[in-house]
């Protein structure tokens, strides 16, 4: 397969606005600590437990798909996606997905989504899935339709499974297992937990 030319996808950042009193654009390093700040609030000790980190750690984000919301300076949201194999079918895994719990009246768990699927979409990719609540991710066009056959590498809700083609059909009769795909870092930076997780959201 030909590599993809990633110079040829240019999608602005989302800038602040009256409408949008936010910023996305795309994660830097110097945001590490702002962002692992708050996916501590978001989730807690026990996100390095959970059975979708099992498909991140070690592993680097899918390139141009790691983004964050900037209010004031600050990072109040953020959302990634990762390369991973389907059942031997490539696609992508979002998550997690998370927002400052005092900027949840602004929309931003909307945004961020919209913005990350349509710039993977934009990159060529087919297909996202992700772990989560169904109603709340069927307004990006996610459901359970084409996961039923698909497992994960941990503990997980069957009905938490989700997935949306960007291309139609790109996940007609995957089966298996979900399992990483991406490049990997070269220093982990965290380890999961060994203890057996119970199910969560990614």
């Amino acid at each position: 397969m030909t590599a993809m030319k990633t110079t040829a996808v240019i999608i602005p950042a989302v800038p602040a606005s009256k409408a949008a009193p936010f910023a996305i654009r795309a994660e830097r390093a110097s945001d590490f600590a702002a962002r692992e700040a708050l996916l501590d609030v978001c989730f807690g000790d026990d996100r390095f437990a959970r059975t979708c980190q099992r498909l991140r750690d070690g592993r680097k984000p899918a390139e141009g798909l790691a983004f964050v919301a900037v209010r004031r300076g600050r990072v109040i949201g953020s959302v990634r996606l990762w390369h991973v194999s389907a059942g031997g079918v490539p696609a992508l895994m979002l998550g997690p997905l998370a927002v400052d719990p005092a900027c949840r009246c602004l929309g931003l768990g909307a945004a961020l989504m919209r913005h990350a699927l349509a710039v993977a979409a934009a990159r060529g990719h087919r297909a996202v899935i992700l772990l989560g609540d169904a109603p709340y991710y069927a307004r990006f066009g996610f459901s359970a339709d084409k996961t039923a056959t698909l497992t994960l590498p941990g503990p997980f809700e069957a009905d938490r499974l989700l997935a949306r083609e960007l291309t139609a059909g790109a996940l007609d009769g995957v089966a298996g297992m979900v399992l990483a795909a991406g490049a990997s870092v070269s220093r982990p930076r965290r380890v999961a937990f060994a203890a057996s997780p119970k199910p969560h959201a990614a």
